[in-house]
């Protein structure tokens, strides 16, 4: 066996040399306890064959699906994945631009909610590929930054008009502040322009359980109790419809509640929520296959902009 087939394998290239030999030469490798010097091959190769995953809240399970999907593309290109949490601030998304110059990793996904295209030029011009999972359309531009984008605004509209349609009047929706929140917001009052009604908002500072809790509370003190809410995430919405119970108001039979991103504990909760899937784990699949197809020089000089699906899951809550 050739010293080149033994480097192709352990660097990462195994892809190319044949099944077998691959395995007989990791399995060596293994009994004799070598380890690939990383710090070694990227000093040679200007590469680290590693790429950051940025979210701004890594405790929410829509970032985790992505970062899943992540993974599950570098596992097998032999990638590693560092995870960031921005909180979605400023400081911290900038900090992560000044992190990644130090040549720490090869390429870039993930959400940012305060950084413009222009900010990652000096990303870019050092070779880093740069995929941004986006709320809404992004133009493309000269800079080769690649877009990936669900139409929240869509989505909502087809949300807030599911409800409509089954009678539903007066629809409040709670939000955090900040991030998708403008477009999910937007659309869900278009929904309800054309039909001649009102929107009702409830924000909270928070993205989750407890913001749900909270903004949820708001709408019920007042004194026209909503007869659906249209939450900006499932984590709000399952706060929500605690702050119901401890009301005894029955769900959906006296308020409906729908979500959005389809997590996991959507289909857990009792009821179980009807919601709003972005197919998240293939939003990771298909970022992490962009960087890689940008690294290897697959893709054009200009930037690129991909819509991806959603679709609205209808269940017990509504």
């Amino acid at each position: 066996m050739s010293q080149a087939t033994v480097s192709l394998v352990l660097g990462g290239s195994a892809a190319v040399v044949a099944g077998d030999t691959s395995a007989r030469v990791r399995e060596t490798a293994r009994a004799l306890g070598y380890a690939v010097n990383r710090s070694a091959r990227a000093l040679r190769t200007r590469r680290t064959n590693t790429l950051a995953v940025v979210v701004p809240d890594i405790g929410n399970p829509f970032y985790s699906s992505i970062l899943h999907g992540v993974q599950s593309v570098c596992d097998g290109a032999g990638f590693d994945v560092l995870v960031m949490s921005t909180d979605g601030r400023a400081e911290r998304e900038r900090r992560f631009l000044t992190w990644s110059l130090e040549g720490r990793v090869d390429g870039v996904a993930g959400t940012f909610f305060t950084l413009r295209a222009t900010d990652f030029r000096p990303l870019v011009d050092s070779g880093v590929a740069v995929v941004r999972i986006e709320s809404a359309a992004r133009r493309e531009g000269a800079l080769p930054i690649d877009n990936l984008f669900v139409d929240n605004r869509a989505a909502a509209a087809a949300g807030t008009s599911f409800l409509l349609d089954r009678g539903r009047r007066r629809i409040a929706m709670i939000a955090g502040r900040g991030g998708p929140q403008d477009e999910r917001s937007t659309g869900y009052r278009q929904a309800l322009a054309e039909r001649g009604l009102a929107p009702v908002m409830a924000l909270d500072a928070e993205f989750s359980e407890t913001g749900g809790y909270r903004a949820a509370s708001t709408l019920l003190e007042g004194a026209a109790v909503p007869d659906a809410i249209f939450a900006a995430n499932d984590l709000m919405a399952i706060g929500a419809m605690a702050a119901l119970r401890e009301r005894g108001l029955p769900v959906p039979g006296r308020v409906a509640v729908i979500g959005f991103d389809d997590i996991l504990v959507a289909r857990l909760v009792t009821p179980a929520l009807t919601t709003i899937s972005q197919f998240q784990q293939d939003l990771g699949t298909v970022a992490a296959e962009t960087l890689l197809r940008r690294l290897a020089g697959d893709m054009g000089p200009g930037g690129t902009s991909r819509e991806m699906p959603y679709r609205l899951i209808e269940r017990a809550s509504t």
